[in-house]
């Protein structure tokens, strides 16, 4: 029935994270023993003081429609954390409030490009990405890094991508799939870059920004010269376990966020109305309130790279924050491990959840054919216990 659909969704990839996850519960509900490490999610509880915020705010009767691009008061408060965490200067008439990180930049690739606009993604980058551009009428341009350069992208890279056609670059920071933090000279050297392109925008993608341990972390929007030219996505579904709230924000040049707020007008109108009034509690609070869920997923990073650098064959980094860790497998492609011929990073992906029942994403859907993302949102033991059937099904 493909040709009564439309070009549209018959040329759109499906989620391969989301696909994997599907898959996974597919075999557990079969009675397999799966550990999925697929999704990500962290899997902390929402806190007790955000909880309750909801509950008062249904209590209240906050039941109604909210404002499009996101209440008052919420605005402000998201302009509060935005100079106090990243030193970004905006006005509540700069912030738009979605459902989801993900509608942010939805939004921002429906009200930015025209058809063959270039979007520069450094590769790896999130998975939908590449398709969001590509559904909104633009071109992506990978940009690919690897493990030796902590997977990172150099401004000679850059430079070299940019053509007459570029009209934005994304990218997050930390990254997800590969863990990777770029520091303030790393910022700046791009953003050196791109002075020289002054009508080149940048979509900076901070959703993982309170999961870092390197100690430090930069806005690019906050390097002079930078804010004018840079929308800010960010959101509550990672560092407050938050997921299920759907709340994502941009902060953006207003001329950007009045177009946001006009398309969401047409499709969403306003993100849910508790989930806003949880999220005002959630922005106003100390993020040193998640010190010890970022210390635990710390931990957990520390004990999966020590036990990814036993497994011969696999080459990792270290990454400085999110909760996910990118090996590079390509030393096994072109072998046969128990009788599943190993071409590619998909074939790896699919051998571990044949062989180890447990559930990766191919880096593939990431932009890089060499890697497999795995998410260590989950407790030691389980850590513990999927990579030693990881090194098991490897050193077959």
């Amino acid at each position: 029935m493909n040709h009564i659909l439309s070009d549209r969704i018959n040329n759109l990839a499906t989620s391969q994270t989301l696909a994997m996850a599907a898959l996974a519960r597919e075999l557990k509900a079969q009675g397999k023993d799966i550990i999925s490490l697929s999704l990500g999610e962290p899997d902390f509880n929402t806190p007790d003081f955000i909880k309750e915020a909801a509950k008062k705010a249904i209590d209240d009767n906050y039941s109604t429609y909210s404002p499009v691009d996101g209440y008052q008061d919420l605005k402000e408060a998201i302009c509060r954390k935005f100079k106090r965490d990243n030193d970004l200067d905006y006005k509540p008439s700069q912030i738009v409030v979605s459902t989801g990180a993900k509608q942010s930049l939805y939004n921002i690739a429906q009200v930015m490009l025209n058809d063959g606009d270039e979007v520069i993604l450094p590769a790896p980058y999130w998975v939908s990405y590449f398709e969001i551009v590509k559904l909104s009428g633009g071109v992506p341009v990978e940009v690919p890094t690897s493990v030796e350069t902590d997977f990172k992208i150099t401004p000679e890279q850059l430079e070299a991508a940019i053509t007459p056609k570029t009209k934005m670059m994304w990218f997050s920071s930390p990254c997800n799939p590969s863990g990777s933090v770029y520091s303030r000279e790393e910022l700046t050297a791009l953003a050196k870059v791109l002075e020289k392109h002054p009508n080149i925008y940048v979509v900076a993608d901070e959703i993982y920004e309170h999961i870092n341990f390197s100690g430090t972390f930069c806005s690019i929007g906050s390097i002079p010269g930078m804010l004018e030219k840079t929308i800010t996505v960010n959101g509550v579904a990672k560092a407050f376990a938050m997921t299920g709230y759907r709340i994502g924000y941009i902060g953006a040049p207003e001329f950007i966020a009045k177009a946001c707020t006009k398309i969401q007008g047409q499709v969403t109108s306003g993100a849910n109305s508790v989930a806003q009034r949880a999220t005002i509690t959630a922005v106003d609070a100390d993020p040193s309130v998640l010190n010890e869920m970022v210390q635990a997923f710390h931990g957990r990073r520390d004990l999966v790279v020590g036990l990814l650098k036993e497994i011969p064959g696999v080459k990792i980094n270290v990454p400085e924050g999110a909760f996910y860790v990118f090996p590079d497998v390509s030393s096994f492609f072109g072998k046969t491990l128990k009788g599943h011929e190993i071409k590619d990073a998909n074939d790896v992906s699919m051998y571990l959840l044949a062989e180890a029942n447990v559930a990766t994403v191919t880096g593939d859907a990431f932009g890089n054919p060499n890697c497999i993302r795995f998410s260590y949102a989950t407790s030691n033991d389980i850590l513990k216990e999927a990579l030693r059937r990881i090194k098991e099904a490897l050193t077959a």
